[in-house]
């Protein structure tokens, strides 16, 4: 595991390399969904600490037994977001990438302000626009970045996307890294196991990458 993890933090490293970046400027998020707390052990003995999971009840299952073991452990939700789930998400993550409809803002605002608790945001992209997943339209993002900000009183740090699986993700990437800017947030989570490489070259602060850590998952028929 430990070899596994430095494999992906040399391959993030060389290409910073090639765009004049720092390693250390990229956050490498473990994603460890459908993987048990045993699965786990490993990446956290090696001393990685931070992890990405799909599911909120999945990861109650899991992380605060984890946690009671080490203190240290930042916890990142990539997967899409329920408003009836937000008080669960807001009490156990740290990072919310899914922010990416009004009334997920609104319960999230108001979690918030009731747990004293301040995780940090990304907004959700669709930058491919498809139909089946998550994420605001990009024609949309800004616009709802300042809501976020104005109305509800959030704190959002940066932009999520998840490019089609069948098209070249850098015109997706340099459209996130795009909105972005003109929205005036610095963070960018994008880039997966078999793309985030090219997500560090357009500016990648965070990837997400499972597989190339923990290996195939075995998802249920």
């Amino acid at each position: 595991m430990r070899e596994q993890i430095n494999q992906v933090l040399n391959a993030i490293d060389q290409a910073c390399g090639k765009v004049e970046r720092r390693g250390e400027d990229v956050t490498l998020i473990a994603v460890s969904k459908t993987f048990d707390a045993d699965a786990i052990r490993p990446a956290l003995e090696a001393g990685h600490r931070v992890f990405g999971e799909n599911r909120v009840q999945e990861s109650q299952g899991k992380w605060p037994g984890l946690r009671e073991q080490i203190s240290d452990i930042e916890l990142h939700l990539i997967g899409p977001l329920q408003s009836n789930k937000a008080a669960d998400a807001v009490a156990l993550f740290d990072v919310i990438h899914t922010v990416d409809r009004e009334k997920i803002a609104k319960a999230l605002a108001s979690e918030i302000s009731k747990q004293g608790k301040t995780p940090r945001l990304f907004v959700q992209v669709n930058t491919g626009e498809e139909p089946q997943k998550a994420g605001i339209a990009p024609k949309e993002a800004v616009t709802f970045v300042e809501r976020c900000r104005e109305v509800h009183g959030l704190e959002i740090e940066g932009l999520m996307c998840i490019p089609p699986a069948d098209e070249n993700p850098g015109p997706h990437f340099e459209l996130l890294r795009k909105l972005a800017k003109q929205a005036g947030v610095d963070g960018l989570s994008m880039g997966m196991s078999g793309d985030y490489e090219t997500a560090v070259q357009f500016g990648a602060t965070h990837v997400r990458v499972g597989s190339a850590i923990f290996g195939a998952r075995d998802y249920p028929v």
